[in-house]
């Protein structure tokens, strides 16, 4: 990966609270994964920032590198990464995703 890449990812980390580098937009996702991960930020109510890593071919390799995770989409919550869809799902269905951006500061609704 080069520097500009690298530059540009941690950019994106660095700039925003809660950033999901994902495949597509969240109005208009390009695969389930990445539509999924949204549905749950959505249904959370947290402002999150999204990258779309179809838009630019060496953000989409570069991510991978980054941060040694094979697959898109990649949520990352206050510059830590936090995983991949699986992972977003259990963490969100266990409720251990709200206590994540709890303990992080960040904004959401309480699912019921």
């Amino acid at each position: 990966m080069d520097d500009n890449t690298k530059n540009l990812i941690q950019n994106h980390i660095d700039s925003n609270d809660v950033c999901l580098f994902m495949k597509g937009t969240p109005d208009a996702p390009q695969c389930g994964f990445s539509m999924a991960v949204t549905n749950m930020l959505k249904l959370l109510e947290v402002n999150f920032q999204s990258v779309n890593v179809l838009e630019n071919q060496n953000v989409r390799e570069g991510i991978k590198v980054f941060s040694d995770w094979p697959t898109i989409p990649q949520l990352y919550v206050k510059k830590e990464f936090v995983g991949g869809c699986d992972i977003v799902k259990e963490m969100y269905e266990s409720g251990e995703l709200s206590k994540l951006f709890e303990s992080k500061g960040i904004s959401f609704k309480a699912k019921n």
